[in-house]
C-alpha cells in the first residue's frame, strides 16, 4: 500500500528502516545533533570556575565548563596533540586547567594552550591556534544550549521560536521563571528505543487513554485523544477534583509568583527539536533532554524543576514527582515495544497516522528535509 492508496483519514509515517538502519542513523547525527542547537547541561550545575560536564552530542563528545571570568564555555573533548579524549569523566572540577591523561598537554579554562612537555623549545606553536576545538553556546531557561555547526543557525528562531511558536505567546514561557528554578529531581532513563520513537511518542495523546491512567485522570481531555500541543496556545485543563499536578491530585508545591491566571490549573507541553521537551504546570517544571547514541538506544536525562526555595526546604517533591515519572516509564516501556517491530517486513513501508496524530507528519517531514542531500 503507498501513501495514495490510504483513506483521507490516514497518512503515512517513515518506513522502519528509518529506526534501525545505523547508516540512517549516523546521518542524523551529522545533519540534525551536531548542525542545531542542542540542549546539553543545567547551567547551575557549573556552579564555580572549573567545574565541567562532559555530553555526547551527535558522534561527538563536548566538553562543558565555566571559565575564570564566570563565562560558560565549550570545546570539543579532544586533545589537540593526537586526539586522546581530554576528560574522561562525565563531570568533574579542575582547579586551573585541563590536562590531557597522555602527554600532559594542558589547556586553560578558556580553551588556550597553556603548557606542554618542551613547549618552550617550540616557539612556532601558537597557543591559541592549538587549544581546544570551541564549540558555540547559548544559555536559555537555565540551560547551556551548545551548537557544533562552525555556522550556528538562529537560536532565536530554531529554539526559542518553537516556545513561541506552541505557546502563541512570546512571553508565556518567561512566567514559569525556568532559569531561576532549581532542580528538585533528576531520573535517567536508558531507554532501548530510536529517538524518533520517542518524540512521536511525547507530540501525541493517542495512546494516553491506554496507557497512562494517572494522567488522564489528571487531565481528562487526554482521554479524548487530542494532545495540548495540537493546538496553539492550548493548556489541558487539570480535572475539577484535583488540587495540585500530583499522582494523587493532592496539593503539590508553592506556585511559581509569575504564572499567569490564565496558565494556572493547567498543563502545556512544548517540543523544541531535535531532543527538548519542556511540560509546564503552575508550580513546577519538567524538562527532558534526549541524548541518541544509536539507532536503538536513547539516554533520557529528567529534569523536575522547583521553586529554589522550596527544593531548599526539603519539602516532600515525591507525590509531584511521581506522577510524571510513571508517565516517563509508561511512554518508554511501549517505545520499547515499538523498536524491535520497525526491522519487521510488516513494517518495512512504515505504519499509518490517525487525524489526532498528523501533526506527527510534519516531524517526519522536518526529519526527511534535514537528511536530503
Amino acid at each position: 500500500m503507498t501513501a495514495t492508496d490510504l483513506p483521507p483519514s490516514l497518512i503515512s509515517t517513515l518506513p522502519g528502516a528509518a529506526y534501525t538502519d545505523p547508516q540512517i542513523f549516523a546521518r542524523e547525527q551529522e545533519r540534525i545533533f551536531e548542525s542545531m542547537w542542542f540542549c546539553a547541561v543545567r547551567a547551575a550545575e557549573l556552579d564555580a570556575p572549573g567545574v565541567f560536564r562532559t555530553v555526547q552530542v551527535g558522534r561527538e563528545s563536548a566538553l562543558v565548563t565555566r571559565s575564570r571570568d564566570r563565562s560558560v564555555k565549550a570545546f570539543l573533548n579532544i586533545c589537540r596533540h593526537r586526539g586522546a579524549r581530554l576528560c574522561t569523566t562525565e563531570s568533574g572540577q579542575v582547579k586551573r586547567a585541563f590536562q590531557c591523561p597522555y602527554h600532559a598537554w594542558t589547556y586553560g579554562l578558556d580553551g588556550k594552550l597553556v603548557a606542554a612537555p618542551n613547549l618552550t623549545g617550540m616557539p612556532d606553536v601558537d597557543r591559541t591556534t592549538y587549544g581546544l576545538h570551541p564549540v558555540h553556546v547559548r544559555e536559555w531557561l537555565g540551560y547551556v544550549w551548545v551548537c557544533l555547526a562552525e555556522k550556528p543557525p538562529s537560536f532565536e528562531e530554531d529554539v526559542v521560536g518553537a516556545a513561541t511558536a506552541r505557546l502563541g505567546d512570546p512571553e508565556a514561557i518567561g512566567h514559569y521563571q525556568l532559569d531561576e528554578l532549581a532542580v528538585g529531581r533528576r531520573v535517567r532513563y536508558d531507554v532501548k528505543a530510536n529517538w524518533k520513537l520517542i518524540v512521536e511518542n511525547f507530540m501525541e495523546c493517542y495512546h494516553c487513554a491506554t496507557i497512562h491512567p494517572e494522567l488522564t485522570e489528571m487531565l481528562p481531555e487526554f482521554a479524548g485523544g487530542y494532545a495540548a500541543q495540537y493546538y496553539v496556545g492550548h493548556g489541558a485543563e487539570f480535572a475539577e477534583e484535583a488540587q495540585g499536578f500530583t499522582v494523587d491530585g493532592s496539593p503539590g508545591v508553592t506556585r511559581i509568583p509569575g504564572v499567569s491566571a490564565e496558565q494556572d490549573r493547567r498543563y502545556y507541553a512544548i517540543t523544541v527539536k531535535p531532543q527538548v521537551f519542556v511540560n509546564l504546570v503552575p508550580d513546577h517544571a519538567i524538562v527532558h533532554r534526549m541524548y541518541p547514541l544509536a539507532a536503538d538506544r536513547t539516554v533520557v536525562e529528567c529534569d523536575w524543576l522547583f521553586l529554589s526555595d522550596v527544593v531548599e526546604s526539603g519539602a516532600d517533591l515525591d507525590r509531584s514527582v511521581e506522577l510524571f515519572h510513571r508517565v516517563n516509564v509508561q511512554d518508554f516501556d511501549a517505545c520499547e515495544r515499538c523498536q524491535p517491530a520497525m526491522d519487521s517486513r510488516a513494517y518495512a513501508r512504515g505504519g499509518v497516522l490517525v487525524p489526532s496524530e498528523h501533526h506527527i507528519g510534519d516531524f517526519h517531514t522536518w526529519v526527511a528535509d534535514r537528511l536530503r542531500d
